[in-house]
């Protein structure tokens, strides 16, 4: 498993949890609960790697843990 950090938060707007990886653009994903954002997020993920991977692309290094003020 690839060690990016994961950003979970509820969006009022969506009525959902979204998650998403702030060093890939564009992975994110969403589910009704923490836990299905978690399993969607990890799936969005390796198909992001994927295709990064098939088209040539350079994979960002992982910038370990985030700091988040609440």
């Amino acid at each position: 498993m690839h060690k990016y950090q994961r950003i979970i938060y509820w969006s009022d707007n969506d009525q959902c949890f979204i998650a998403y990886i702030p060093e890939l653009k564009g992975c994110m994903a969403h589910g009704d609960t923490p836990e299905e954002a978690v399993k969607n997020i990890n799936i969005a993920l390796e198909l992001w790697v994927e295709t990064a991977l098939e088209e040539g692309w350079e994979l960002p290094k992982p910038k370990g843990r985030l700091e988040v003020a609440l």
